[in-house]
């Protein structure tokens, strides 16, 4: 069979399409690769190259005993910074700014947690104005939405304002206000959220415990919470997936 080299991005193009619009909804089984090459005229070694992109890019999954399935994907999250409101708000009933963002109950929401005591490096110890080594609790979570992960972040506060105190025991993660819970169990009241948010490809371990494709995009979000001029908590970075959220700004002039 004489092909052209590059006639699996043709493929790679024509399902990415029919996912996009629908024709291949979420959750149908693709042609196995053998109807799929006889379909396009192409060697079953070009459909492999073809499903390997899709795969990359977050749009379709490998099922062992199932073949190749469109990927579902949830509906995508809505970025503000006025969803720390929620945080800041009363907890009548418990919820974080993620809980609202994903628009789950608390039952729904789960994080995988990692703390560990560091001294802080030059780029965080610039994030919090502070000296290089002074003593950090760095935290890394990953969060899920109703089992899906959703979203990663590592989360560092100050030694001297948690060390020995709840907010430095994981097993009360997790917390009803997030960050801003946790500081005002402290006496320390949250006034200002600052954030930097960039988009980039995810590392090899993001990719993997987030459930994407490589050729995924992720906003790369470094965030400041600050109380009476000082930082107070840094996380950096959080890691959303680019598919799953829309970045919404707004100002009054």
């Amino acid at each position: 069979m004489t092909e052209r080299p590059h006639a699996y991005l043709r493929v790679a193009d024509d399902l990415r399409e029919q996912i996009k619009t629908g024709a291949l909804a979420p959750g149908v089984k693709l042609k196995p690769q053998r109807l799929l090459a006889e379909e396009y005229g192409v060697s079953d070694i070009l459909i492999r190259r073809a499903l390997e992109i899709l795969r990359n890019e977050g749009l379709v999954e490998s099922r062992q005993g199932s073949g190749t399935v469109v990927r579902e994907r949830p509906p995508a999250r809505r970025l503000s910074m006025d969803r720390y409101l929620v945080d800041a708000g009363p907890q009548d009933t418990p919820r974080t700014s993620f809980t609202h963002d994903a628009g789950i109950t608390w039952s729904q929401y789960r994080l995988d947690k990692a703390f560990r005591w560091i001294e802080a490096d030059e780029r965080l110890a610039s994030l919090f104005g502070v000296d290089v080594g002074v003593r950090v609790l760095e935290r890394r979570f990953v969060f899920y939405a109703a089992g899906e992960p959703s979203q990663m972040s590592r989360s560092c506060l100050l030694a001297s304002d948690v060390e020995g105190t709840p907010v430095s025991d994981p097993k009360n993660e997790p917390w009803p206000g997030g960050n801003t819970g946790q500081l005002r169990s402290l006496g320390i009241e949250v006034d200002r959220v600052d954030e930097e948010t960039a988009t980039r490809m995810p590392t090899p371990d993001e990719a993997e415990r987030l459930g994407i494709g490589t050729g995924v995009p992720v906003f790369a979000i470094t965030r400041q919470t600050y109380s009476q001029g000082r930082v107070v908590e840094v996380a950096d970075p959080i890691v959303i997936p680019g598919d799953r959220a829309v970045r919404v700004d707004s100002i009054t002039l």
